[in-house]
């Protein structure tokens, strides 16, 4: 996996892993946007951090529907220094999306799909940036765009 270092173009190699116990002493409101403590125990809870470093970059909150063969992306989130126009680091929320999407294929092979529930300011802004299409309030991935978003961020 690798995500870009805006300033210099650089790809630096990042991991997703369990979120452990330890690491919500790391995890704020005022950098992470959410209580992520509430999630405890509702979702599988996932961590992007540049490999060997303990920072996180960005977090992840996937459901399991096994009747819909889907994940559900519950929350997405990166920190509050590697979003907007100054962005630190850019393809954290991809390669997060697209660890959903290959999580999903590994556990429901060609019927696997990938989704979201997004705020009205960022609908359109997954459609364009990410393909995914529109599922009444939903959004998702599946077939060949999810192959392409995994191709795409985890090479």
């Amino acid at each position: 996996m690798a995500i870009m270092e805006v300033a210099t173009g650089r790809k630096l190699t990042a991991a997703v892993s369990p979120l452990e116990g330890a690491d919500f002493k790391q995890i704020t409101k005022k950098r992470y946007f959410f209580d992520w403590k509430k999630e405890k125990g509702s979702a599988d809870l996932f961590k992007l951090t540049l490999q060997g470093e303990s920072d996180i970059l960005g977090l992840l909150a996937l459901i399991d529907f096994p009747r819909e063969f889907r994940m559900q992306i519950h929350l997405l989130c990166v920190s509050s220094e590697t979003h907007g126009k100054t962005k630190k680091y850019d393809g954290i929320a991809g390669t997060l999306i697209a660890f959903g999407g290959r999580t999903a294929i590994s556990k429901y092979f060609e019927q696997a799909c990938i989704s979201l529930l997004p705020k009205t300011e960022l609908r359109a802004h997954y459609k364009s940036k990410y393909g995914m299409m529109d599922g009444g309030p939903q959004l998702f991935l599946e077939g060949a765009r999810l192959h392409a978003i995994i191709k795409k961020y985890l090479p």
